[in-house]
């Protein structure tokens, strides 16, 4: 079978998800379970975009082994160097270099006639494989683009260098029949197409991202780019869980292979959603609760006497086991970082020994620890490796005959600081406490509340956006205590705002 290399971007275009950004330490972990995934190629960033951008793939080309290592970079010298200094540790890496080719593009954004922008990409191309053994060269808004403009500028970066075409359905415009004609017309159109793998990258704003991929495929495509749960600018891109099982299940129609150990396709979803606080919709192919699940009596009574009569891959498969129940109040460390490797999870020894403490916490309150609880715990802590303010205390006083106020202690960079204050209800009395410890005015846009585990004892995590400055920042937090997991939450999101605000005074010294 030919092989498809999945190249993910999760890290780079999923991350351009309104509210999921990443800080280093978490990008950095969540690449190590990209590697354990089995992952041909990690977008780690867009290096010249921000200090936090250029850091974050700089460790993990140092750090993370097995997959090539991208990173993104407009056509521009500047960029190239950026993406070139902070991939210079990397095992195997890669120059991802584009500029848009889309007549729209070209004239409004650009403000560029099509020669000079040939010139510019060719240019691009050259300096870059100078600097490394791999270029991958993408026209942005490819779909939208003249095809035979497309063609001359694909030859040309070959020529120059390139050994990637990646061809962006930048705004998920097109459908697969038409798409796959159009991958077939540039292979057959480019004469040193040869030299050159064809790479696609599809956007789900029709909902097509994973059948315009497939298509892609079946028409000469062997690199398809996605990101874990589909996430993505706005509505995302083509989710790697769901193509790779399509070409694990219908391999009659779909005679390919991937690197991918589909075994820690569950593991890596629920620990993206932990991270980035955006819940897993229940009905989301592969991953989602209801994707194994079976109510209907005639399908119960189907699957009891044959699993095939209406499942068409296990949920072992995807790394779903038949256990709920981990771990309790006696589990010891090893039980519980031995449970943690088997989902994928790994944390340095302070962290491992904080998120044992706050295990042991969850457990006495609920007495049965279940796997996406693990998934919080670890993810709690690597939000808290570089926090400036964390939540030291809280206490409550409400009832629908009193005031609600609350008294709150936040560390601000290991300093204590307390507040009082009242509210329309325990939470808003939460939050107006912190402002007036962190003195930033903020407006509360969002607020969600879900169970992460089944119970009256769950786990709840709360997510909230909030609007400072005129940006939106998200934050999430959890605990059994549904209060406590606000205040968590409502942290985050301000942690996210000075980490913001650290990274803007960096970005000022560099260019000092």
């Amino acid at each position: 079978m030919e092989r498809i290399y999945i190249f993910d971007t999760t890290l780079r275009d999923g991350e351009q998800s309104p509210g999921a950004s990443m800080d280093v330490d978490q990008k950095y972990e969540f690449a190590l379970q990209l590697a354990r995934l089995g992952t041909d190629v990690i977008e780690a960033g867009f290096p010249i975009s921000s200090p936090q951008q250029f850091k974050a793939c700089k460790v993990i080309s140092e750090k993370v082994k097995g997959p090539t290592i991208a990173a993104l970079a407009r056509a521009v010298k500047k960029d190239i160097d950026a993406a070139n200094e902070s991939t210079k540790d990397a095992e195997k890496r890669r120059i991802h270099t584009f500029i848009a080719t889309s007549p729209i593009h070209m004239k409004y954004k650009l403000k560029m006639d099509p020669d000079d922008v040939v010139k510019m990409a060719v240019d691009a191309v050259k300096y870059a494989r100078n600097l490394v053994p791999e270029v991958e060269f993408s026209p942005e808004d490819g779909t939208r683009s003249e095809l035979q403009f497309l063609i001359r500028i694909i030859e040309k970066v070959i020529d120059a260098g390139a050994s990637i075409i990646n061809i962006p359905d930048t705004v998920g415009y097109t459908i697969p029949r038409e798409f796959g004609a159009f991958i077939k017309a540039i292979i057959e159109g480019v004469p040193n197409m040869d030299k050159a793998i064809l790479s696609v990258h599809c956007h789900n704003d029709l909902g097509l991202a994973v059948a315009n991929s497939i298509e892609a495929i079946q028409n000469g495509a062997r690199q398809v780019e996605v990101t874990i749960n589909g996430i993505g600018e706005r509505a995302g891109n083509a989710a790697l869980e769901e193509l790779v099982m399509a070409l694990n299940v219908r391999k009659d129609f779909l005679p390919y292979e991937t690197g991918i150990d589909t075994t820690q396709i569950y593991n890596t979803s629920r620990f993206l959603s932990s991270i980035i606080g955006f819940p897993i919709p229940r009905n989301k192919p592969i991953v989602g609760d209801n994707a194994f699940s079976h109510e209907s009596g005639i399908h119960q009574d189907g699957v009891l006497k044959k699993r095939e009569t209406y499942e068409i891959m296990t949920p072992q498969s995807v790394g779903r086991d038949a256990s709920t129940l981990v771990l309790g109040r006696h589990s010891g460390m090893h039980g519980f970082s031995k449970r943690l490797k088997e989902l994928g999870l790994s944390l340095e020894k302070e962290e491992l020994d904080k998120a044992y403490k706050q295990f042991l916490e969850i457990a006495d309150r609920k007495k049965e620890v279940f796997d996406d609880d693990l998934y919080v715990i670890v993810s709690d802590q690597l939000g808290h490796k570089t926090a400036k303010y964390v939540l030291d205390y809280f206490n409550i006083q409400s009832g629908n005959m009193a005031v609600p106020t609350a008294t709150v202690r936040i560390l601000e960079d290991n300093e204590k600081h307390e507040e009082a204050a009242v509210g329309d209800g325990p939470v808003d009395a939460v939050f107006n406490a912190i402002d007036r410890i962190t003195g930033i005015k903020t407006k509360l846009l969002e607020y969600s509340v879900q169970a992460v585990t089944p119970g009256r004892k769950a786990i709840g995590e709360v997510s909230v956006s909030l609007e400072i400055d005129g940006k939106k920042f998200v934050g999430r937090g959890s605990s059994t205590d549904i209060i406590e997991a606000s205040a968590r939450a409502y942290v985050n999101a301000l942690n996210r705002y000075a980490a913001f605000l650290e990274s803007k005074e960096e970005l000022k010294e560099a260019k000092v």
